[in-house]
């Protein structure tokens, strides 16, 4: 117990000076560590699949996501990632949260005035089932920021003097703060919304007052909010906008030391309660700053290599390796402790981010002509783009299996955003659905929307569908890389002498060597019968010919 008091109030005198943390906080954690029981698999996530989805809109509630478990399981999913869950207005899709111990009564299948125990019971019957079958849950949380109906922000606003006025950042006028990034372009004029004659800071929406980390008490709770969800057992917390936690006049606001200190904190706490705890970093920020959320190992155990997305559509476009090869060149990407990882992704439930923050302006310029086929794609005047996969790959099979081959072999933990797994398209009914509901013309709820389980499972079962030609080649690729530890452990190498065309490397861990070849053109490239050992087992092969010619947007993948 020394041991923890001592590093958590090393970390605490770098945010607070001359303060100390009550000693109810340490019998606390204490206390709940003795409760709890785990197995000792501190790196899981290494060989994890992941799989985003909203509970509600994937299959209604819990109950319906638990008869998709079996599904889930068969596509070779090992981890659930669920999108916001916790109680909320609803008015940025579950990231303005008003109750943290909470979770929204419709996702359990029940009223609005059941028993907090009543919901927790359908919640620990749901991830009861999910670790059965050998499957992780984490779940979203925001930490920078509440929904302005939170009973925090509600009680901030009546006085100046109230006990929560400290939790958030108001001030008499707009001056403070004015460097910092409007995050919400094209949607929100400022970063100060008038409330009275107060004005209180916001980074994201009107609606979703930022937290003032300055008051100790707000990291506080937010820990003791951490825990309490560990108590119920899940597996791990992506920490939503991360970089913007620490503010300070006179700067950007963006990944400040301070910052930093306060995930350490986090991560210490989670470290010491239960080991093997994911905490996952949203940071969309250029990678010398991501790979800081992650530092020598004491930060974020994984962060969404944001910067290598959008490099992944540029070379399918360019038909060429080049971009992918850059972007993880070490002057690029640092490397990151052998004990953390990478968590990979095409789509997700925003848009296909292309904020200059880590694309150059010839880079998104370059992906968004190129993949904004419509104009109502169009996302924070240029910064993005808000279609699913499908309908950026013009729903072509070969180029959308392509892009999942290039993810999924590459160094990281893979990320299936629900439905791209069988072609889901943009959901315009729901789009304008959601624009009626919070009054925002949000394109990225275009990527959102309900699965017609009906339908899909219709396509399924037509061999010539495009659902079932997508669905097929993902889940072989999947179930082939579960087999191999090497791809989510695996050291990268480079293979010299190809065509700029293929993308070609090895991975490799211990006695496992794969090799895995991908043509990002859609010609025809005859490959030099070096490259591929005589002995070698090929684990899948789509168009390749055995006079070594791989066509257009096919790939290999062979254990050598």
């Amino acid at each position: 117990m020394e041991k923890i008091k001592n590093k958590l109030n090393k970390i605490w005198q770098n945010l607070y000076p001359g303060k100390f943390i009550p000693d109810e906080f340490f019998i606390e954690i204490n206390s709940i560590k003795s409760k709890l029981s785990y197995k000792n698999t501190n790196d899981w996530y290494k060989d994890a699949v992941v799989y985003s989805l909203y509970v509600d809109l994937y299959n209604q509630d819990f109950n319906g996501l638990k008869d998709k478990l079996e599904y889930l399981q068969d596509l070779g999913v090992s981890c659930l990632w669920l999108l916001p869950i916790l109680d909320s207005p609803m008015r940025d899709a579950g990231f303005d949260i008003k109750n943290y111990k909470s979770i929204r009564p419709a996702l359990l299948g029940l009223s609005e005035n059941a028993s907090d125990e009543e919901k927790i019971c359908v919640f620990r019957e749901f991830l009861n089932e999910a670790h059965q079958r050998g499957i992780h849950v984490i779940f979203d949380i925001a930490i920078n920021h509440t929904s302005n109906q939170h009973p925090w922000f509600l009680q901030s606003r009546k006085s100046v003097d109230n006990p929560y006025r400290d939790y958030y950042i108001w001030n008499k006028d707009t001056h403070l703060y004015k460097e910092t990034r409007l995050l919400f372009e094209g949607m929100c004029p400022s970063n100060w919304e008038k409330d009275g004659e107060w004005f209180y800071f916001h980074r994201f929406f009107e609606f979703q007052p930022d937290l003032n980390y300055k008051n100790p008490e707000v990291l506080l709770e937010m820990t003791k909010i951490f825990l309490f969800w560990l108590q119920q057992g899940v597996d791990g917390f992506r920490a939503d906008a991360i970089p913007y936690l620490w503010k300070e006049n006179g700067t950007d606001c963006e990944n400040l030391p301070k910052t930093h200190n306060i995930v350490k904190f986090f991560r210490s706490v989670l470290d010491y309660v239960k080991p093997g705890t994911l905490l996952l970093a949203e940071a969309c920020q250029p990678p010398l700053e991501v790979v800081k959320y992650i530092g020598s190992g004491d930060e974020c155990h994984a962060g969404y290599h944001f910067p290598l997305m959008p490099q992944m559509f540029k070379a399918i476009e360019m038909q060429s390796s080049l971009p992918i090869k850059n972007t993880l060149d070490f002057a690029v990407t640092p490397a990151i402790p052998a004990d953390s990882q990478w968590f990979m992704f095409l789509r997700c439930h925003d848009e296909l981010s292309l904020e200059k923050v880590y694309v150059s302006e010839d880079d998104r310029e370059y992906i968004h002509s190129h993949y904004c086929h419509q104009p109502e794609w169009n996302f924070r005047l240029g910064q993005g783009i808000s279609a699913r996969l499908s309908e950026l790959m013009k729903k072509n099979p070969d180029k959308i299996s392509l892009a999942y081959s290039v993810m999924l072999s590459l160094p990281g933990t893979p990320v299936i955003y629900y439905g791209d797994e069988f072609g889901k398209l943009n959901d315009e009914d729901y789009y304008r659905e959601q624009i009626k509901l919070t009054g925002k013309d949000d394109t990225r709820f275009l990527v959102r929307g309900k699965v017609n389980w009906k339908q899909v499972k219709k396509d399924l079962n037509d061999t010539e569908s495009f659902s079932y030609q997508i669905f097929s080649r993902i889940k072989k690729m999947i179930n082939i890389r579960n087999q191999h530890l090497a791809f989510g452990r695996g050291e990268l190498e480079w293979i010299d002498g190809l065509p700029d065309e293929i993308l070609g490397f090895y991975r490799l861990y211990k006695e496992d060597k794969i090799l895995v070849l991908n043509n990002l053109s859609d010609k025809p490239i005859k490959l030099n019968h070096s490259i591929i050992p005589e002995n070698a087992k090929v684990l899948l092969a789509v168009y390749f010919s055995e006079s070594n010619i791989i066509e257009g947007f096919g790939y290999l993948w062979i254990k050598v």
